[in-house]
């Protein structure tokens, strides 16, 4: 949904309705899943927020503009950026994720570049606890 919406623009309901239309089924489940509300907020997510996360990303992606980035490559960034803002997954299960998606749909290199970015946006998510006052 989101490479469709990076690439494209089309109306974001318009792309959900595809990509439900879009799975296979089987023939155990002739109908495909009607919703996934993971998936979705996902997409609506990045897609609100895709300023910030893009500004995020590019702090942390030395010499590279959003927009010189591989188009897989930058919504598997925005997807895991997202998520550690946003959600209670531990940031290193997300990477991992985003590591698997980088090596099944882009090139070797991605990996590599994929996970310098986010460990570096994780370091910057990380806020520090506040000092402990000695005991009296």
């Amino acid at each position: 949904m989101l490479f469709q919406w990076d690439v494209r623009r089309t109306a974001p309901e318009e792309i959900v309705g595809g990509y439900y239309g879009s799975l296979l089924v089987t023939e155990e489940d002739l109908h495909p899943p009607i919703h996934d509300p993971f998936a979705e907020e996902l997409f609506r997510g990045v897609m609100n927020a895709c300023e910030s996360i893009d500004e995020r990303i590019t702090k942390h992606a030395a010499h590279w503009k959003i927009s010189r980035m591989p188009v897989v490559d930058r919504n598997i960034l925005r997807i895991a950026v997202h998520e550690m803002m946003t959600t209670d997954t531990p940031p290193p299960v997300i990477i991992d994720e985003a590591l698997e998606l980088a090596r099944r749909f882009s090139a070797e290199e991605s990996v590599q570049f994929v996970n310098g970015v986010l460990d570096a946006v994780r370091r910057d998510l990380i806020v520090p606890a506040p000092p402990v006052a000695p005991p009296d």
